[in-house]
């Protein structure tokens, strides 16, 4: 995927939801996955172009898992000319055996606090379309209901937005601008890291996407039809 098109992509999702206001200060989610560097790239790029005026930081919750090593990110920013901040945490420390969900709650705690204590408004995530389909399917199978994230969520208790800007870039588009790229991948240190739900569910889109091409396309359409509805932005 070129970078254009990564463009593209983007800019529809921040139109269709309206998700960036005049003078936003968004805190972007860096992991140092290919995910988060997509969405880094993204929004600097569009930052010089978008009709209305934003900010950017780019923040990284380290869990406290040693050997954790932020200074690819780091560079990587510097070269977008970024400005960029670690938010140290014993999130580590504090889970047990199967602490995926309590430590997906201190992260986003985590993020959000930093987010606030640097002024930003906002925050993004990387998810991309891929993320929302598995989402659903987690969803149907595990809790008997249709229902994913939403591109966009307001949170009333600490007065912050989060977005989601990749919500239209298939994950098979990420990997190949990922590769293009050649961004320096930070390894996650989470002893859960592709041991998961989530893992058994992306397989199974596999699956599913082999025998009948085209089915994560679909899937998404029913999700923008039946979930995200509500906040698509009609009168454009």
């Amino acid at each position: 995927m070129k970078l254009q098109r990564l463009y593209s992509y983007v800019r529809q999702a921040l139109d269709d939801y309206n998700m960036i206001a005049e003078g936003d200060k968004i805190a972007l989610g860096m992991s140092g996955g290919k995910d988060s560097y997509t969405l880094l790239y993204a929004m600097a790029g569009l930052k010089k172009f978008y009709p209305k005026r934003f900010d950017i930081v780019a923040v990284t919750v380290d869990l406290g898992y040693e050997g954790f090593d932020t200074t690819p990110i780091a560079g990587i920013c510097e070269e977008l000319k970024v400005e960029y901040h670690v938010e140290k945490t014993g999130i580590s420390k504090m889970l047990g055996d199967n602490g995926c969900s309590l430590c997906a709650r201190l992260r986003k705690g985590a993020f959000g606090e930093a987010a606030l204590n640097m002024g930003c408004n906002k925050m993004a995530y990387a998810h991309n379309l891929d993320d929302a389909v598995e989402t659903m399917m987690l969803s149907l199978i595990y809790e008997g209901r249709f229902s994913c994230f939403e591109p966009v969520t307001r949170y009333d208790d600490n007065c912050l937005t989060l977005i989601r800007p990749l919500i239209y870039v298939p994950a098979g588009r990420v990997m190949g601008f990922a590769t293009k790229q050649d961004f320096p991948i930070v390894k996650n240190p989470c002893p859960f890291d592709k041991n998961t739900e989530r893992t058994y569910v992306r397989g199974l889109l596999k699956e599913i996407e082999k025998h009948a091409p085209g089915t994560r396309a679909r899937m998404m359409t029913a999700i923008k039809k039946g979930i995200y509805s509500k906040n698509l932005i009609k009168d454009k």
